[in-house]
């Protein structure tokens, strides 16, 4: 079986992927796994931009088939922030400091004025192959405090008006179907199918 390096150092991201592409004849596997600590730095304006630096860099530092994928949240009324740079806006923090200050910045905020969504591009590289890029998104509200521990990130924040639940709150099952990821997957999952017979 084939290994398709995910260039992540976050485990419950590689967990998510490995149920994402469940099926597939490939076994994933983490830049840890590698024994690669070097961290890539994000320079795109873009999560396409952000996705094919990491895949291009992690490619050439293994010599194996890579999946990275850049991923974020943009609230309407913060102009679209934090955008490409969900992880770093609020600074070095943990995930709870990283909602708190999401949440004292839309303190005055009306719920109607809440609207956010969830995007993320996945790009898949293969040594001798050109880069492919795939994106998925869904979109929802910020809610007024976390809930759910079922993700990360700003999972918990990420009430989604049609399921009554933050992505937090989502049993793995309905994460899996209907998250950003998971919508960005599905588009990778059918391109990895033809590489595997490629």
């Amino acid at each position: 079986m084939r290994r398709l390096l995910v260039a992540t150092q976050n485990q419950h991201k590689l967990e998510e992927y490995r149920d994402l592409l469940t099926g597939l004849p490939f076994e994933l596997c983490s830049l840890a796994d590698l024994g690669i600590d070097e961290d890539v730095e994000e320079t795109g304006d873009t999560f396409e931009a952000n996705a094919r630096i990491k895949t291009d860099r992690y490619r050439g530092l293994s010599g194996m088939l890579c999946l990275a994928d850049d991923s974020g949240i943009e609230v309407d009324a913060l102009n679209l922030e934090p955008g490409v740079h969900s992880k770093r806006w609020a600074g070095d923090v943990d995930d709870a400091e990283r909602n708190r200050q999401l949440l004292a910045r839309l303190h005055e905020v009306p719920d109607e004025r809440r609207a956010a969504r969830f995007r993320c591009a996945i790009a898949l590289a293969e040594p001798g192959k050109p880069t492919v890029v795939v994106e998925g998104k869904v979109e929802g509200i910020v809610a007024r405090e976390p809930k759910g521990t079922n993700g990360f990130g700003y999972d918990p924040l990420f009430f989604i008006p049609d399921l009554g639940t933050t992505l937090g709150e989502a049993p793995t099952d309905v994460k899996n179907t209907l998250s950003h990821r998971a919508r960005a997957a599905q588009a990778a999952r059918a391109i990895l199918e033809r590489w595997a017979v490629s």
